[in-house]
């Protein structure tokens, strides 16, 4: 049997149980889960539960996959664009279409593989051994800064930053539409989508408080390319607030099905560009600035020109 074990998230708090292992174990169908989770295959805190139970941070969860092999994650040599490093952390520019970490039924190609490749065992083991580093994630197809740990106390203290929201993060994105006003918050609480379970929703009734500043860049003809400031940080945060104002992420098929754009895209038009936080050990504060994709910048080149 292959046993997996993860921590929840802040931001998953409230979650359906079956929503939150959905999450770290995405090959498996939600009815397999729900299975797993009758026959006891699924823990939490070393108790049964049901598929319905709202998980909460910090709960630990279990995995147990029958007829499985125990994952053996592999240091894999994949270049790192390394834009900070030092004895307690690394910022990294992720590339579109990497996975920041293994989960079940998808074991190569991530950040890990080719974290564990440069830094060997010098990575914090507080989320085990599908996450080693990992303090917090973005999504496969953005692009843009990760900050990864080297060692436990480092880890404990970027995550106390990213809890308490101290953490400078701005992304820039380009939205369909025209946006009229220079600059805007947007103040709605984000929870898990009440009918598929891949999606985050705008939800005043079970969500949690989320907020981004935006501020538009430069307008386009049918497009918008504008900064967005996390002043809270929500699963799909960025992605779904924009959604819920009408201009939702260029190339997002989750958050804008059917819109047609002339552009041959990947995923959504969305980079973490600056990634700011104050250091473990020197207290001083760090700001890392992760240059624009190729695809990004080429994109728009091409709208400059109409």
């Amino acid at each position: 049997m292959g046993r997996f074990v993860f921590k929840v998230a802040e931001d998953m708090e409230t979650w359906r149980l079956d929503c939150c292992v959905g999450t770290f174990a995405d090959s498996l169908s939600r009815s397999y889960i729900q299975k797993l989770i009758r026959n006891g295959d699924v823990l939490v805190n070393g108790e049964t539960a049901k598929s319905g139970y709202r998980v909460r941070a910090e709960d630990e969860i279990s995995l147990e996959l029958p007829g499985s092999v125990e994952p053996d994650i592999q240091a894999e040599d994949i270049p790192l664009d390394i834009l900070y490093e030092d004895k307690d952390v690394i910022v990294v520019n992720k590339p579109k279409g990497m996975v920041v970490h293994p989960a079940a039924g998808h074991y190569s190609g991530t950040l890990v593989n080719a974290l564990l490749y440069h830094c060997g065992t010098e990575l914090s083991g507080i989320n085990g051994v599908m996450r080693p580093g990992i303090v917090h994630r973005i999504d496969k197809d953005t692009t843009g800064s990760v900050i990864v740990c080297k060692n436990d106390a480092a880890h404990n203290c970027l995550a106390a930053q990213l809890k308490e929201h101290s953490v400078n993060r701005r992304y820039h994105a380009i939205c369909y539409g025209v946006l009229k006003e220079e600059e805007g918050v947007i103040d709605k609480p984000i929870g898990r989508h009440p009918v598929e379970r891949k999606k985050m929703a705008v939800n005043v009734a079970n969500g949690k408080r989320a907020v981004t500043h935006y501020r538009v860049l430069e307008r386009f003809e049918k497009y918008t390319y504008v900064e967005c400031v996390l002043e809270t940080g929500r699963t799909h945060q960025i992605r779904v607030h924009m959604a819920s104002i009408g201009h939702p992420i260029l190339g997002d098929e989750l958050y804008a099905p059917g819109r047609k754009t002339a552009f041959a895209l990947e995923g959504q038009c969305l980079h973490a560009k600056v990634l700011g936080f104050v250091h473990p050990s020197s207290g001083e504060y760090i700001e890392t600035d992760a240059p624009l994709p190729d695809y990004f910048t080429h994109l728009l080149e091409i709208l400059k020109k109409g």
